[in-house]
């Protein structure tokens, strides 16, 4: 997730989906340092569901989370600290098997370099661990690759070493990058 409307979109098709559920609680964090964080009791007794789900999301450290239980209402009745229980179970466990991304602020840079030489940098850059994200043949050959956010001059570095001149490199916008895990 990487914003509060995209958030509660999720927690929008989780009610479309099963519409004939009771109730929709939810939690979500948003962002590097966790903030927009947002729960809902959807109509369960007040901090319930919502807050117990945000505790477990917060203590996990998490983030760009969002983390919604679906609950149909029958039989026994659970009372209010069964129902925290319940929904912040649900969201451990979820979290216990849901594969873990890491995501690293990262600077996108567009090299531009000759068809001859291309796969040669392609290969270094890639076996010295930068990612890269898009190939574009053209005239030239733009490779885009993303290096963490102030190292563009060791990046500068290792195409000069790779032969490739310093007019070759632009440098674009910081965002935010996955990467895989080891």
């Amino acid at each position: 997730m990487e914003s509060e409307a995209a958030a509660r979109a999720v927690v929008d098709q989780a009610r479309t989906e099963q519409w004939q559920a009771n109730h929709h609680c939810s939690a979500f964090v948003i962002g590097a340092d966790g903030s927009p964080h947002r729960s809902s009791d959807d109509g369960e007794p007040a901090g319930t569901a919502g807050r117990p789900m945000l505790e477990v999301l917060t203590h996990a450290g998490v983030t760009d989370v969002v983390a919604v239980v679906t609950r149909y209402f029958g039989g026994t009745k659970l009372g209010t600290g069964g129902l925290a229980r319940a929904y912040s179970g649900a969201v451990a466990l979820a979290l216990d098997k849901a594969p873990r991304v890491r995501r690293n602020l990262m600077r996108v840079c567009v090299l531009s370099i000759s068809h001859a030489d291309a796969g040669r940098v392609e290969h270094a850059l890639r076996g010295d661990g930068i990612a890269v994200l898009d190939v574009a043949y053209d005239t030239a050959v733009l490779l885009t690759v993303a290096v963490p956010d102030g190292e563009e001059s060791a990046l500068r570095s290792r195409l000069g070493a790779l032969g490739v001149g310093d007019d070759a490199l632009r440098v674009g916008e910081t965002r935010w990058h996955d990467v895989p895990p080891p």
